[in-house]
């Protein structure tokens, strides 16, 4: 059976999340978007699980489900903000847990640190050694994985925070980690760039503060398993075996892909900053340094490396940012509504829309254009102008629908900012 899982997602208890983000919701546009097995997300947070227990139902393969049978597994992300080596840390890991038992132990143990109930992914100063050997120590079959690792604020590798093995961040516990999540700022081309890396599952999961298709399910992994069961997942993140493929964004999509100030509406490519020496050409302060700058910093292969054995993947853009484009319209306006519910009452799902439907029963739904722009989507044929420091990517739809006058002065503000710093 074919599984498409987003396992890491937020509920409503988590800052900065909906307050909708509920079961309910979660189920309805999992079901939209094309996923069938969702993480519970928040599993520490007093109110969620109790939630948790009164909509989902345990049994002996370790997944809850609802009572119409939709499949959930116990998750949660952890922030632990430490000092090592003289430095601040700051790293974000995603724990799985395969019952309400397990849960319970793994919260009073983080309780004896810390409090819980204030954020669905509370902080602790726990260095992530002694985080894994503490879940380890709750049960064996506690899995924990590095989540977002490029992310430069709160990751592994992180620019700001990071270290420069996996080894270094997790130490004498590195044996107990079989899988990292690139994030939506990397893809796994970008990470068989690293040799170190040969050897773990690389995963991608959304992250997801929401529920919209636009976010829920952004990024995906995908099982082939006998049998859904909590095992059976796990087992497949640590050989490999049943592990499928991974559903990306286009990193340039991403947040954090390229170098730049969001306040100081500069965004810059790796040799770009290498030339400015980092630094901000209009605060003179050190740019936020990108996912695709620190791959650069500690990559030891030639872009384009394909390690034997990897693990395919597929790129995609949310169908609601598509319309959004062709149309000029925000992703929650009503008539983007109508484009997108038409096409999935027509088609069942988005994912289904994406990868699956021809041109031609496209353009008996949606228009020509649209049609036409969710099989460049398909083909990986969609440009993307670059994320930076927190601002998303912008797909290009059409060169020729962008305006010539703004591309002219984003060029003359970026060269205006270069010269002027170099010139002193």
């Amino acid at each position: 059976m074919q599984i498409i899982s987003d396992l890491h997602i937020h509920s409503k208890y988590s800052r900065a999340c909906s307050k909708q983000l509920d079961i309910k919701n979660l189920k309805k546009y999992a079901k939209i978007k094309g996923i069938n097995l969702l993480g519970t997300g928040d599993f520490t947070h007093p109110e969620w699980i109790d939630e948790l227990k009164s909509n989902l139902e345990e049994d002996e393969t370790g997944i809850l489900k609802t009572k119409t049978g939709f499949p959930f597994l116990l998750s949660s992300e952890i922030s632990l903000i430490y000092s090592q080596g003289g430095k601040g840390r700051k790293v974000h890991n995603v724990v799985f847990a395969k019952n309400f038992e397990i849960v319970a132990q793994i919260t009073d143990v983080l309780k004896k640190r810390g409090r819980v109930d204030y954020d669905g992914r509370p902080i602790f100063g726990i260095p992530c050694p002694e985080f894994v050997e503490l879940m380890k120590e709750v049960d064996d079959s506690v899995e924990i994985i590095p989540a977002h690792i490029w992310t430069p604020w709160f990751s592994m590798f992180g620019s700001n925070s990071g270290f420069d093995s996996v080894k270094e961040c997790f130490q004498d516990q590195t044996k107990h980690i079989h899988a990292l999540e690139t994030g939506l700022s990397s893809d796994p081309e970008m990470n068989w760039r690293l040799s170190q890396l040969d050897k773990y599952s690389l995963v991608s999961f959304s992250d997801s503060h929401s529920f919209w298709p636009w976010r829920l399910g952004r990024e995906a992994t995908v099982f082939e398993l006998d049998k859904l069961t909590y095992d059976n997942i796990i087992n497949a993140l640590k050989t490999k075996q049943g592990l499928k493929e991974t559903i990306e964004v286009d990193p340039s999509y991403g947040k954090y892909h390229w170098d730049g100030h969001r306040n100081c509406n500069v965004v810059y490519s790796p040799k770009e900053s290498i030339k400015i020496n980092n630094i901000c050409p209009r605060c003179r302060r050190p740019l936020t340094i990108g996912v695709d700058h620190r791959v650069e910093e500690l990559a030891d292969r030639a872009l384009g490396f394909k390690p034997e054995g990897a693990v395919p993947y597929k790129k995609l853009i949310p169908l609601s940012d598509l319309i959004s484009s062709v149309y000029n319209i925000g992703v929650a306006t009503k008539k983007s509504w109508q484009i997108f519910y038409d096409l999935i009452n027509k088609f069942d799902n988005e994912y289904n829309i994406l990868l699956n439907v021809s041109r031609e029963e496209l353009a008996k739904v949606a228009d020509e254009k649209l049609a036409d722009v969710i099989i460049k989507n398909r083909n990986q044929e969609i440009k993307i102008k670059p994320g930076y420091d927190g601002v998303y990517g912008i797909p290009i739809i059409d060169e020729n629908d962008r305006p010539k006058e703004q591309e002219k002065f984003e060029i003359k503000c970026r060269q205006t900012g270069l010269n002027d710093f170099l010139t002193g």
